[in-house]
């Protein structure tokens, strides 16, 4: 039995899928935690946090 060794190859859309993921992420952590928290701090509504929210998450998604 032989075994093919493949040299792996990078595309370019390897290489721009971490940056999308680090930012998609950041923003999904940032609406999850950092968002609340700073609301609470300044005193938004509840609704105009859960706006907020979904804007990030709308952005994260297509990151």
């Amino acid at each position: 039995m032989s075994s093919h060794n493949t040299p792996v190859t990078t595309t370019e859309t390897d290489r721009n899928e971490l940056p999308a993921l680090l930012i998609g992420t950041g923003l999904a952590l940032a609406s999850l935690i950092f968002l609340p928290a700073v609301a609470q701090r300044v005193g938004l509504g509840s609704s105009l946090t859960v706006a907020l929210r979904g804007v990030l998450m709308r952005a994260a998604n297509r990151a």
